[in-house]
């Protein structure tokens, strides 16, 4: 049969037809895609970065440095790969693996730098060089920085050299001996990490109005603003500012703290401090106030306007706000700031916005204190119920909670608690928590905070922590196991394990809530609560409270009678077991009880890694050899003990040494010892002409027989035994 004829570019035709057809305007859609940690933004971030770019220099386009062929990807590639498992012999053959690298990288950095499949491969090389190393980078970036932060994997690169250099400039701050000439410079010219970053800096000037809203050099800005300040970057203090939440972990298998992502705060050189007000100078001198105030909306600007601002207020002092060419004062330029001002209506519009709501946080906690106290009084201090009540707006209000006075805190808890059961039942306890904190904090009364919270988590047996955690209503198997099936999220759980060990903290009716509430369990309910991974950190906070009663402590420990062993080998609650250690300070029959289960169970911990820990940390070695020296540990490690409650075994009024309840935990020999000691003490004793010194009398004894029968003392356990005790 025939073939239909058919004209060759009818598809070419149809696409140019469909855009003529489309209008002119309209945007091409970006695909919202996360890669390599960082955050590429929608169409909309797009268009808004545009505008905010409106008028600032721009660089040129990028250049091509070019690509690697296969072999020397396949080769960068099994390198990366045996830095991520670091299985080396030591660190002298890691080093001169890194060597090799180094020289077959030389003249390819650039490539390798911007290769979406080795630049994994430039950020380890950065994690473990040496100083001399590091410059020798620096040198063969120098020239290229202005691009490379631009570029989508080069950015990361750079972050990494500038973290992991920036301890190097307080090293040769400190010992300016330490700042050597690097192979490939001219010998007779010293070139120090200082002026490294400096030269960096000043390829990148002019420019840092558009860096601040580029979607991979505005993340590179933040790091290199923290670096010059000489503040620390802490994963659990900046990272969601300076680095993004989705930033990818690139590390190595073992490696030492002073190798991860962070830097801890240090002395910078002036020039590093002139440098940081010159780039916060550069960075907002080419924008109007519209086009500031329009960074705060910005997705990537306004991360950097936040870290600009802080770091303006901490480092140049309140003061700074008084400069008409401040970046608070061109934000929040009217002075007084009152409705009907642009003030006003710039801060009307943050506190509700997603994105704007982060930028007057920052203000609300750095501003001067009469900046802080307009603001307050002007716009939030009638609104803060309203306020508790937003899911954005909320956080707002958790920043004006941490900087009031106990008179002002007093007055803005009233409206926040009439707003608790709507909180609770919308689980937005991040205002409750906070608030707590703030009134132990400046020791304001929580008494209306306990009456509504006990009435909100209320169930048939009054108030239950089960309610809190998000445990749900119905009880898991009989083992105590968690159900299969999840009803609360992962968030959830958090925000109200975390709300409850806020009530611990607080001495009084608040924590007695809980600690009644975990006394009341159960069995299965308590173990539920120890084998989940959130839940039990609330437990372990209980038990570890130095408030927290005797009668609380025992009742919550017995609920774990007979199921130490198994929950020893769980990974969340073994670390509820190595909390009761503590909980059982004065305790010492209930410490007893445990030690014996897990006595009990050896086979099982020492097979396991989890198991292992628990047995180490109980000293359970030193409980099965020599279990007087465990009593002994146990009196000096416990809280309080001067109403620590002897051991059995210590109290010789009531147990004899050779009584059942001692001997049965000791082997043949010692029982053996025990009770030859026993006949040489009953005999009587001789001189050296082998006559009789006197008879024992049974009111009486010498000092060298009270020496004897005297457990082994603090002083002689140290010697030769310290290696048994530690394990």
């Amino acid at each position: 049969m025939p073939k239909e004829n058919k004209r060759r570019g009818r598809r070419e035709e149809k696409k140019r037809k469909r855009e003529h057809d489309e209008p002119e305007h309209e945007p091409k859609r970006v695909r919202k895609s996360i890669e390599d940690g960082q955050e590429v933004p929608d169409e909309n971030g797009a268009q808004h970065q545009d505008a905010v770019a409106d008028g600032v220099p721009r660089p040129d386009a990028m250049p091509f440095y070019g690509m690697l062929d296969e072999n020397e990807q396949e080769y960068f590639r099994k390198a990366d790969e045996l830095l991520e498992l670091n299985q080396f012999d030591g660190p002298e053959e890691r080093s001169l693996f890194l060597e090799n690298v180094y020289k077959e990288a030389d003249g390819k950095e650039l490539k390798i730098a911007n290769s979406q499949s080795c630049s994994r491969l430039m950020e380890r090389l950065i994690l473990l060089s040496t100083p001399e190393q590091l410059k020798g980078l620096f040198q063969k970036f120098s020239g290229h920085f202005l691009h490379l932060v631009q570029h989508r994997f080069a950015s990361h690169c750079c972050e990494a050299l500038f973290i992991h250099a920036a301890p190097i400039v307080s090293q040769e701050l400190a010992q300016p001996q330490t700042a050597r000439t690097p192979p490939s410079s001219d010998p007779n010219d010293v070139v120090s990490m200082e002026n490294m970053f400096l030269y960096s800096l000043s390829e990148m000037e002019g420019y840092f109005g558009f860096l601040m809203t580029d979607r991979f050099a505005s993340h590179v800005l933040r790091v290199l603003l923290v670096v010059l300040a000489g503040v620390p970057l802490a994963k659990q203090n900046n990272k969601s500012i300076v680095q993004s939440k989705r930033k990818e972990k690139i590390g190595v298998a073992g490696a030492e703290k002073s190798q991860d992502w962070i830097l801890e705060e240090r002395k910078v050189p002036q020039s590093f401090l002139d440098a940081l007000e010159k780039v916060t100078q550069d960075s907002v001198s080419g924008l109007d106030s519209t086009y500031l105030r329009a960074l705060a909306m910005h997705p990537t600007g306004n991360p950097t306007l936040q870290v600009l601002l802080q770091l303006e207020l901490k480092q140049f002092g309140k003061t700074r706000a008084k400069d008409e060419n401040s970046i608070i004062r061109r934000l929040l330029p009217d002075d007084p700031i009152a409705e009907g001002t642009e003030s006003a209506s710039f801060i009307n519009g943050l506190v509700y916005d997603q994105i704007g709501s982060r930028l007057l946080e920052t203000i609300i906690e750095f501003a001067p204190g009469k900046m802080f106290k307009t603001i307050y009084g002007e716009f939030f201090k009638n609104r803060m119920g309203s306020l508790a009540r937003n899911e954005i707006a909320g956080y707002v209000a958790g920043k004006l909670l941490g900087r009031l006075s106990a008179e002002d805190l007093r007055e803005a808890m009233i409206p926040i608690v009439e707003q608790i059961p709507s909180l609770v039942d919308r689980n937005r306890t991040v205002i409750i928590r906070t608030l707590i904190e703030r009134c132990q904090a400046r020791g304001v009364d929580v008494s209306p905070i306990k009456a509504q919270l006990e009435a909100a988590y209320s169930g048939s047996n009054g108030f239950e922590i089960a309610r809190i955690l998000r445990l749900g209503e119905s009880p898991s198997a009989e083992d105590g196991k968690p159900e299969t099936t999840h009803t609360h999220s992962h968030s959830e759980k958090l925000h109200g394990s975390l709300l409850a060990q806020s009530m611990i903290a607080v001495p009084g009716s608040l924590a007695d809530l809980i600690f009644d509430s975990l006394a009341k369990l159960g069995t299965t309910l308590s173990l539920r609560i120890a084998r989940d991974p959130v839940a039990s950190r609330t437990v372990q906070v209980a038990l570890k409270a130095p408030h927290m009663g005797v009668i609380y402590r025992r009742k919550v420990i017995q609920q774990f009678y007979g199921h130490v062993g198994e929950l020893a080998l769980d990974p969340a609650a073994s670390h509820v077991i190595d909390a009761v250690w503590e909980g059982t300070a004065n305790l010492a029959f209930i410490r007893e009880r445990i030690a014996e289960e897990l006595a009990e169970n050896e086979g099982a911990l020492r097979e396991s890694h989890v198991g292992r820990a628990v047995w180490r940390n109980w000293s359970m070695d030193l409980y099965k050899r020599r279990r007087s020296e465990w009593v002994q540990q146990s009196k000096r490690n416990a809280k309080g003990n001067e109403g620590f409650q002897a051991f059995p075994e210590t109290d010789n009024n009531k147990h004899a040494p050779h009584s059942h309840a001692y001997s049965k935990h000791l082997t043949a020999i010692e029982k053996a010892r025990l009770k030859h000691a026993a006949k040489q003490a009953e005999q009587p004793k001789t001189d050296k002409e082998g006559k009789a010194t006197g008879s024992k009398s049974p009111h009486k004894s010498t000092k060298k027989d009270k020496q004897s029968s005297r457990p082994p003392s603090s002083s002689n356990q140290g010697k030769g035994k310290e290696p048994l005790m530690a394990q």
